[in-house]
């Protein structure tokens, strides 16, 4: 017995330390729930892998709400943090590609290239790139992990999830039953070993730029 509740302890971690502070991507129009979304200078929009050099359909849809989190004025600028570990794998240009194509302008996104994990990214949002408040993009299975991770690393955050079981429920499933264990090492990571990204720096200041110009969030 106390093994299993030693095991769900970061589990309930995560739940408690996110909750009230995340929303589902979900309803017949994106009214539905953006107006539950506060203004933050950013979304930081996670990795979700690639095939080939295109999304995966959970990456995409993060970056369709990302998309619709700019034009409805609700953050200034993208975040886009992904794996580009070996130079046949470019999570973050392939995030841009994808959004471009979208309309989204170059000049309001910022490629993260070595967001390898959840608190990777995060603490590069706030050390490297110098954010303070985000709207942390994602699926609803991920959201409590992404949105306590972020916290933790000292971000002012919201998450907005998509409802992935609707349209992938296998891999839904799959992912979710990671959870555990991911979750498991997210807090190891933030709260026993205080982890250092694997790239710690240097400092960016292009998000800093970004934020810097004059106009309402989204403008």
């Amino acid at each position: 017995m106390s093994l299993s509740v030693l095991a769900l302890a970061p589990m309930t971690w995560a739940w408690l330390s996110s909750s009230g502070q995340r929303v589902a991507a979900e309803g017949r129009a994106p009214a539905d729930w953006l107006g539950r979304v506060p203004e933050t200078q950013a979304a930081l929009v996670l990795g979700a892998g690639l095939y080939g050099d295109q999304p995966t359909p959970m990456l995409a849809r993060r970056l369709d709400i990302a998309a619709e989190l700019y034009r409805a004025g609700k953050v200034r600028a993208l975040l886009l943090s992904g794996d580009n570990s070996r130079k046949d794998y470019d999570e973050p240009t392939a995030m841009r590609d994808y959004l471009r194509a979208k309309g989204v302008p170059d000049a309001v996104m910022v490629l993260d290239y070595a967001g390898f994990d959840t608190w990777d990214s995060c603490v590069r949002a706030r050390q490297v790139f110098g954010a303070e408040r985000v709207t942390v993009v994602t699926q609803e299975f991920h959201m409590p992990r992404a949105v306590t991770l972020c916290r933790t690393a000292g971000l002012e955050t919201f998450g907005v999830g998509d409802d992935s079981a609707r349209r992938l429920p296998g891999p839904t499933y799959v992912y979710a039953a990671r959870e555990l264990f991911a979750t498991a090492k997210a807090f190891a990571d933030a709260k026993i070993l205080d982890s250092d990204p694997v790239f710690p720096g240097p400092r960016e200041v292009s998000l800093t730029r970004i934020l810097s110009q004059p106009g309402a969030p989204g403008a």
